[in-house]
């Protein structure tokens, strides 16, 4: 199981950061941001391995399941 953040989210957000900075903002002036959006990804196939049973309500509640 995996809980972090959600790097199309990120990724996006640094764009536009280098937008506004292209667009002549200092970069001292734009303020450090937190990521806002988060992923929880469960990996079945090392769960197995392990001998770990995944209840089904938290397979519901992932965003991601691996096999």
């Amino acid at each position: 199981m995996s809980y972090g953040p959600n790097f199309a989210s990120l990724n996006r957000r640094a764009a536009e950061m280098v937008d506004r900075i292209l667009r002549g903002a200092k970069p001292a002036d734009i303020p450090v941001e937190q990521p806002t959006k988060f992923d929880f990804v469960i990996n079945l196939t090392t769960a197995r391995v392990l001998g770990l049973k995944v209840p089904e309500a938290l397979l519901l509640r992932a965003d991601e399941a691996i096999e």
